[in-house]
């Protein structure tokens, strides 16, 4: 029973990506001088919505990598998302000097985001997003603030659960609160989609 519990772990965990998306030397000033050391920033996703990020410091670079590794799959979190390719709403996140806004977007845009923030993304298997950092160019903030944003992004199943209503009631609000433009191409490929 033991055996296929551990076995079933490790065929989940193999399936995780990892992103390294700093790595930085540090020292610590000791007695007889400097003591020089690795900081690694590493993201790990399964590409289906669960992602962990976590930094590690080790006086070699894969032992902070490994560090690094072993937290973030151990402090992994589950983001809805929607259609299995982009975000439920548009989000802001902040971290230290960090903020960030991500934005929904339609099919095949792809990933506009800036270095760290794309890591995240690909990791977590969001495939259309756009995203702009403000405040600081940090990858610590800036990953820190993505994911502070993307815990606090509710799923319409989630806000449907707590109002006491249908999907389809909070699903309908979204679409009518979109501007008109948006409805009339999403209503034309719908029809083009149909003829086909």
């Amino acid at each position: 029973m033991a055996r296929e519990k551990r076995s079933e772990r490790d065929r989940e965990e193999s399936d995780l990506t990892e992103k390294l998306v700093s790595i930085n030397r540090v020292s610590k000033t000791v007695k007889g001088g400097k003591r020089f050391g690795f900081a690694a920033l590493l993201v790990v996703g399964d590409g289906k919505g669960r992602i962990g990020v976590a930094h590690g410091k080790a006086r070699e670079v894969p032992d902070a990598i490994k560090k690094a590794s072993d937290r973030a799959r151990r402090d992994m979190i589950r983001v809805p998302l929607r259609e299995g390719r982009t975000i439920h709403h548009d989000v802001q996140g902040r971290f230290g000097a960090g903020k960030v806004l991500l934005r929904v977007a339609p099919a095949g845009t792809g990933i506009i985001a800036g270095g760290p923030m794309r890591a995240v993304f690909e990791a977590l298997g969001i495939q259309d997003v756009v995203a702009k950092a403000q405040g600081t160019s940090n990858p610590y903030n800036m990953v820190y603030a993505t994911i502070e944003a993307l815990k606090s992004m509710q799923s319409p199943r989630a806000v449907a659960n707590r109002r006491s209503k249908k999907i389809s009631d909070i699903v309908a609000s979204r679409e009518a609160g979109k501007p008109k433009s948006e409805q009339n191409l999403e209503g034309e490929i719908a029809l083009e989609e149909a003829a086909e």
